[in-house]
């Protein structure tokens, strides 16, 4: 079990730097800077140097659901690759429940691969001489577990992600969106706490991408899994994420709710991700609202019943014909707070270029 008081993921001051003797020439360059993240980055480059994470720190809770997302280029697939210690980091501190991976012996981080992370990527890599049950078995396999209940674990898994009935076809008798699905059920077989997900749907076409992140979504209702989700897609992101990283030239520029990155982006490179984004669909009723209103702070007959986790778009739906400030409800039917319909307009509107 682990300790529901600190968070599944810790990362602190994370570099990934590749070059020759990148891990003296990191610390000479933070040394001759003064600590300084951006001056010590120009100073490697200027070395013949990549850095293509620079000092990335962050928190991801226990259940939560974080999405790393950028261009091509921008380091989300490195840092990932860096916490699920698929890569040695340069520099840095990296905890998984409480445990310093950076330090970890080869051996401890077999034990953690085959009990504790899952891992999905972009390609499939799935046995192509395997079925579906035995690829999924796999990972069971190798712990050693017996071969009846391994088929049996792995069945479960295989209803849990919709391949009932497939269990016997080969990878190339399954379509992209089917191989996916068993990706992520051998991922899952050995009950992984944490999850690592690299842009796994990016290669498909588009129905079948957004019929999997439903899908998805499912899956993760019935987990009690910290999951890192790796994306370019801005709307995959704010479909599927608790928060949001999101990278630029190997820093972390801003992290928040989608609702954060949506209406609030810190500069022009996260305004341009969210500028075609349908605000309405992501924005919540919380973001815009006012303090209590006395006079509101009951149900009335005219009270069209917005809860503060309502999108803008639901919201504006049912108070479209009123004009006076009404209140919002929590889910647990108390009055925290009032919201102007101008206000839910005011926030759907587009930015100015």
């Amino acid at each position: 079990m682990s300790d529901q008081s600190q968070p599944a993921i810790s990362c602190h001051q994370v570099w990934q730097v590749f070059g020759a003797a990148a891990k003296s020439a990191l610390t000479d360059a933070l040394a001759r800077t003064g600590g300084d993240a951006d001056a010590a980055a120009d100073r490697l480059r200027q070395a013949g140097l990549i850095p293509a994470v620079q000092e990335a720190s962050f928190q991801v809770a226990e259940g939560e659901l974080f999405v790393i997302m950028g261009l091509s280029g921008s380091g989300k697939s490195t840092l990932v690759r860096c916490i699920s210690k698929l890569l040695d980091p340069t520099g840095g501190e990296i905890r998984i429940h409480g445990e310093n991976i950076v330090t970890a012996s080869a051996q401890r981080l077999i034990e953690l691969r085959r009990n504790k992370l899952g891992m999905v990527f972009q390609h499939f890599g799935l046995f192509p001489h395997m079925t579906v049950a035995e690829n999924v078995a796999y990972p069971l396999r190798v712990q050693g577990m017996a071969r009846a209940a391994r088929r049996a674990k792995a069945q479960t898994v295989i209803d849990l992600v919709g391949l009932s009935g497939r269990e016997h076809n080969y990878p190339r008798e399954l379509s992209g969106g089917q191989r996916q699905r068993v990706g992520i059920a051998r991922s899952l077989v050995t009950d992984c706490q944490v999850w690592f997900l690299d842009e796994p749907f990016s290669a498909l076409d588009p129905l079948i991408r957004r019929q999997l992140q439903d899908e998805f979504l499912q899956i993760r209702a019935k987990l009690n899994t910290t999951i890192v989700f790796i994306t370019h897609d801005i709307n995959e992101a704010l479909k599927l994420a608790d928060r949001i990283a999101i990278m630029r030239d190997g820093k972390i520029v801003q992290i928040g709710t989608p609702t954060d990155i949506v209406l609030n982006p810190v500069d022009d490179y996260v305004r341009e991700f969210a500028k075609d984004v349908a605000k309405g669909r992501h924005a919540r009723v919380a973001s815009v609202m006012r303090g209590i209103d006395q006079g509101l702070h009951e149900r009335g007959a005219d009270d069209p019943g917005l809860c503060c986790d309502m999108t803008l778009d639901a919201a504006l739906a049912k108070c479209m014909e009123l004009y006076e400030p009404v209140p919002v409800w929590d889910a647990a039917g108390n009055c925290v707070g009032t919201v102007h319909p101008a206000d839910l307009a005011a926030a759907l509107q587009v930015d100015e270029a």
